[in-house]
Protein backbone atom coordinates (compact mmCIF):
# COMPACT_ATOMS: atom_id res chain seq x y z
CA UNK A 1 0.00 0.00 0.00
CA UNK A 2 1.64 3.11 -1.13
CA UNK A 3 1.48 6.39 0.92
CA UNK A 4 -1.44 7.32 2.30
CA UNK A 5 -2.86 10.85 0.35
CA UNK A 6 -3.62 12.39 3.91
CA UNK A 7 0.44 11.98 4.10
CA UNK A 8 1.35 13.52 0.68
CA UNK A 9 -0.84 16.43 1.22
CA UNK A 10 0.96 17.10 4.66
CA UNK A 11 3.98 16.84 2.81
CA UNK A 12 2.69 18.99 0.51
CA UNK A 13 2.82 22.23 2.71
CA UNK A 14 5.10 21.00 4.74
CA UNK A 15 8.01 19.08 3.69
CA UNK A 16 8.21 20.20 0.33
CA UNK A 17 9.18 23.84 0.58
CA UNK A 18 12.09 22.43 2.62
CA UNK A 19 13.13 19.67 0.30
CA UNK A 20 12.69 22.11 -2.50
CA UNK A 21 15.71 23.62 -0.92
CA UNK A 22 17.87 20.86 -1.85
CA UNK A 23 16.02 18.84 -4.07
CA UNK A 24 18.09 20.67 -6.66
CA UNK A 25 21.65 19.59 -6.05
CA UNK A 26 20.91 16.58 -3.72
CA UNK A 27 20.91 13.06 -4.76
CA UNK A 28 18.77 11.15 -5.35
CA UNK A 29 16.57 14.30 -4.36
CA UNK A 30 15.76 15.72 -7.64
CA UNK A 31 12.78 18.66 -8.27
CA UNK A 32 9.90 17.98 -11.02
CA UNK A 33 8.96 21.50 -12.44
CA UNK A 34 5.60 20.89 -14.29
CA UNK A 35 2.48 22.88 -15.31
CA UNK A 36 -1.19 22.99 -13.73
CA UNK A 37 -2.99 20.99 -16.92
CA UNK A 38 -6.46 23.10 -16.04
CA UNK A 39 -5.14 26.19 -14.07
CA UNK A 40 -1.55 26.50 -15.86
CA UNK A 41 0.33 27.22 -12.84
CA UNK A 42 4.18 26.24 -12.29
CA UNK A 43 4.71 23.81 -9.50
CA UNK A 44 7.74 22.46 -8.43
CA UNK A 45 7.57 19.24 -6.31
CA UNK A 46 10.86 17.18 -4.89
CA UNK A 47 11.00 13.39 -5.52
CA UNK A 48 13.44 10.87 -5.44
CA UNK A 49 14.80 9.84 -9.11
CA UNK A 50 16.92 7.65 -10.32
CA UNK A 51 19.00 7.29 -13.97
CA UNK A 52 17.63 4.76 -16.12
CA UNK A 53 19.53 3.90 -19.96
CA UNK A 54 16.17 5.99 -21.19
CA UNK A 55 16.20 8.76 -18.79
CA UNK A 56 14.92 8.78 -15.32
CA UNK A 57 12.54 6.65 -13.24
CA UNK A 58 10.43 7.98 -10.17
CA UNK A 59 8.67 5.66 -7.73
CA UNK A 60 5.01 6.34 -7.14
CA UNK A 61 5.15 6.55 -3.49
CA UNK A 62 1.90 8.38 -3.30
CA UNK A 63 0.32 6.12 -6.31
CA UNK A 64 -0.79 6.76 -9.40
CA UNK A 65 -3.60 9.59 -8.40
CA UNK A 66 -1.07 12.49 -7.58
CA UNK A 67 -1.86 15.59 -9.17
CA UNK A 68 1.85 16.07 -10.32
CA UNK A 69 1.57 12.78 -12.26
CA UNK A 70 -1.74 13.64 -13.85
CA UNK A 71 0.03 16.72 -15.04
CA UNK A 72 2.64 15.42 -16.45
CA UNK A 73 0.71 13.06 -18.65
CA UNK A 74 -1.63 15.66 -20.05
CA UNK A 75 1.65 17.92 -21.18
CA UNK A 76 3.36 14.81 -22.25
CA UNK A 77 6.65 15.80 -20.09
CA UNK A 78 8.08 17.90 -17.92
CA UNK A 79 11.44 19.50 -16.77
CA UNK A 80 13.41 18.22 -13.98
CA UNK A 81 16.87 20.15 -12.57
CA UNK A 82 18.64 16.93 -10.97
CA UNK A 83 22.38 17.66 -9.11
CA UNK A 84 22.28 21.21 -10.74
CA UNK A 85 21.67 19.79 -14.08
CA UNK A 86 18.29 20.75 -16.24
CA UNK A 87 16.80 17.56 -17.79
CA UNK A 88 13.88 18.01 -20.17
CA UNK A 89 11.90 14.71 -19.68
CA UNK A 90 9.26 13.39 -22.32
CA UNK A 91 7.26 10.50 -23.30
CA UNK A 92 6.18 9.17 -19.36
CA UNK A 93 5.87 5.42 -19.36
CA UNK A 94 4.23 3.44 -16.68
CA UNK A 95 5.52 0.46 -14.91
CA UNK A 96 4.02 -1.99 -12.55
CA UNK A 97 5.98 -4.53 -10.84
CA UNK A 98 9.34 -5.75 -11.15
CA UNK A 99 9.22 -3.86 -14.89
CA UNK A 100 9.90 -0.57 -12.76
CA UNK A 101 11.57 -1.90 -9.73
CA UNK A 102 14.20 -3.25 -11.65
CA UNK A 103 15.47 0.52 -12.60
CA UNK A 104 16.08 1.42 -9.45
CA UNK A 105 19.06 0.51 -6.78
CA UNK A 106 18.99 -2.49 -4.80
CA UNK A 107 18.64 -0.67 -1.50
CA UNK A 108 15.75 1.52 -2.69
CA UNK A 109 14.13 -1.66 -4.38
CA UNK A 110 13.67 -3.06 -0.84
CA UNK A 111 12.45 -0.10 1.03
CA UNK A 112 10.11 0.36 -1.66
CA UNK A 113 9.21 -3.54 -1.44
CA UNK A 114 8.45 -2.92 1.98
CA UNK A 115 6.05 -0.05 1.70
CA UNK A 116 4.29 -1.88 -1.09
CA UNK A 117 5.04 0.41 -3.58
CA UNK A 118 4.98 -1.42 -7.35
CA UNK A 119 4.27 1.19 -9.23
CA UNK A 120 6.90 3.66 -11.27
CA UNK A 121 6.80 6.51 -14.30
CA UNK A 122 10.38 6.06 -16.16
CA UNK A 123 10.92 9.29 -18.99
CA UNK A 124 12.85 10.02 -21.43
CA UNK A 125 16.01 12.71 -20.35
CA UNK A 126 17.57 15.10 -22.77
CA UNK A 127 20.26 17.33 -21.00
CA UNK A 128 19.37 21.21 -21.68
CA UNK A 129 22.45 22.78 -22.72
Amino acid sequence: MPIPLQVARFNRRVTNPVLGTVSDWLPPFATLHHVGRTSGRRYRTPVFAFSTPRGVVIALTYGTDVQWLHNLDAAGGARMVRRGRVLVLSHPRRLHGPAGAQLVPGVIRVGLRLMRVDDFVELAAVPRP
